[in-house]
């Protein structure tokens, strides 16, 4: 067994939020970087909108933080909106100045702010929407990743799976908690390292495979939620997932999204009949609503419809224009025979975006001391029920920062992360036996999309609960009888945010936002104007925002 490996800063995740800490902390010490797979195999990289702030001349910080507000159901924390919101150009020239290309007006000078051909899409009352055509998360991640491929004190570990946080309780020592690296499996060899350091970042993504259908990656399975939450980190509003309306319904289509860029260039949504039926959902935005809204009123068209799908138009546009603005959806529903220029495209919701995850500060730290986090896997107060379209990028660029500035400012001062023992495997052997874990995956996914999906009800909550509870219980003996593997970690993380979400749901008896029950169909805020805590031995909370 190989001894530890050691570094200033631990990065767990390979989105813009991980790379983005790295690059900035790598100026300061050296920098070990886990990813489970390739390391553009991200959420960021598969992001076609793009990302919201304030540019525009017509524009102004408090209209987007009244966006984000309204888009929130009354769950946002309104001084981490503004805070948010008013660091948007910054982070945009931080972006900028490491390489990254947005989409300009034709003619106009690359050197002036204004020259951005902005866009815009549902909940937003403006056009601020920076993008690079419709592949706008492949912009930004393959820049930041040449730079940290190139950069000489950040060390690139791909095919790399944390096991499970190391913190000094669980070590069995006496001194205050604190986090201090990570278990870290060699998918390649199956051996177990210790990779130590005393600061981690988490920024592992969303948890978007705990449903059947789904618009994230492979690698979206609550990884960083579930390590933290085993490790004593306050975990919040898990019960608001986010279901993005428009994914592209198609035998062969896998998980293709189809953006919300599309509706906020004018497409509308029909049913089959052909009636565009948002005006009886929301009169005011009516396609342009915020994404609750149109994946229930989807859902609900659906249901009483029969059918399997509805379909988004905006076949009115001109065709240079689509094809221009659009090109890689317009490439890949052309490949599977739909000329979106002249055919509208069938589409389904898909859970998209987890709004719950590790609690973090305004420095992006966890209640865990010296464990930070950023991106998707967090919840700093931002989203609230509901994330309003184009902030996820923003938020992971600004906590990303943030955690960097407090990370460098502290590292000095900090004890190494001391002895840790090896890992043991104990008794455990080879498993043989590969298709259990596939049956539970697949048995996971299709009880959370029919009883805890778009709407859901007591009843439905109550039996997820059970069959959650009787799958972890196979879960963790197969974890201890055999040898850990990717696929059995990712189904242990599953398991566990699939616990998570299902509590949180039947804490909060009501509807807002994301959360839809049956049998509270109304909001109320005397009772839950508040966030839901989870932590580890401890009944759900509620807690102010």
């Amino acid at each position: 067994m190989s001894g530890p490996i050691e570094f200033d800063f631990l990065v767990i995740g390979s989105g813009l939020a991980g790379l983005h800490f790295a690059l900035r902390v790598a100026e300061h010490g050296t920098v070990g970087l886990v990813t489970k797979r390739q390391a553009d195999d991200s959420a960021t990289n598969f992001a076609q909108g793009g990302i919201a702030a304030v540019i525009a001349s017509d524009d102004s910080f408090d209209e987007h933080v009244h966006d984000t507000l309204n888009a929130g159901a009354g769950l946002c924390d309104e001084k981490v909106v503004r805070f948010v919101v008013e660091r948007g150009p910054g982070a945009i020239e931080g972006l900028l100045e490491w390489g990254v290309e947005f989409d300009r007006n034709e003619g106009t000078p690359t050197n002036e702010g204004g020259a951005f051909d902005l866009g815009r899409e549902g909940g937003h009352s403006r056009r601020r929407i920076l993008h690079s055509r419709d592949t706008t998360g492949r912009e930004i991640e393959q820049s930041l990743l040449a730079r940290v491929a190139a950069h000489p004190r950040i060390s690139l570990y791909e095919n790399h799976c944390a096991v499970d946080l190391l913190t000094a309780h669980k070590l069995g020592r006496t001194e205050a908690n604190r986090a201090l690296g990570a278990y870290v499996l060699d998918a390649s060899t199956g051996e177990v390292h210790r990779f130590l350091a005393p600061i981690t970042l988490l920024a592992t993504g969303g948890a978007g495979k705990v449903y059947l259908y789904t618009s994230n990656p492979d690698i979206a399975s609550g990884d960083g939620i579930a390590m933290a939450y085993r490790a004593g980190a306050a975990v919040a509003n898990m019960e608001f997932m986010q279901f993005h309306p428009t994914c592209l319904y198609h035998p062969e289509a896998g998980s293709f999204l189809i953006s919300e860029a599309v509706r906020g260039e004018g497409a509308i949504l029909r049913n089959l009949a052909g009636d565009a039926f948002m005006a009886r959902y929301n009169a005011e935005m009516k396609d342009l609503a915020p994404r609750d809204i149109v994946a229930r009123a989807i859902d609900s068209e659906l249901k009483r419809s029969g059918d399997d799908y509805v379909v988004l138009d905006i076949t009115h546009r001109d065709p240079a224009f689509i094809r221009r603005r659009f090109p890689n959806i317009h490439e890949r529903c052309l490949d599977l025979g739909i000329d979106i220029t002249t055919r509208p495209i069938p589409v389904v919701p898909a859970a998209h975006y987890c709004c719950g995850g590790v609690r973090t500060n305004l420095h992006g730290e966890t209640d865990l001391p010296n464990l930070f986090a950023a991106g998707e896997v967090t919840c700093t107060g931002l989203h609230g029920a509901n994330r309003l379209a184009s902030n996820s990028l923003l938020e992971a660029v600004v906590f990303a920062g943030l955690a960097a500035e407090e990370a460098v400012r502290r590292r000095a001062d900090l004890p190494p992360p001391g002895a840790v023992s090896a890992w043991q495997h104990g008794d455990a052997i080879e498993s043989h036996e590969a298709v259990m874990i596939t049956q539970n995956w697949d048995e996971i996914r299709r009880f959370m999309w029919n009883y805890v999906g778009i709407v859901r009800s007591d009843r439905r909550l109550a039996r997820a609960r059970h069959r959650i509870e009787l799958l972890q219980d196979e879960i963790n003996q197969y974890y201890w009888n055999y040898r850990i593997t990717p696929d059995l970690l990712e189904l242990r993380n599953l398991a566990t945010v699939a616990e998570l979400l299902i509590r949180a749901a039947q804490h909060r008896k009501e509807s807002r936002g994301l959360h839809y029950n049956l049998d509270y169909p109304t909001r109320d805020d005397t009772r839950f104007s508040r966030d839901t805590l989870l932590q580890r031995g401890e009944a759900p909370r509620s807690h102010p925002t």
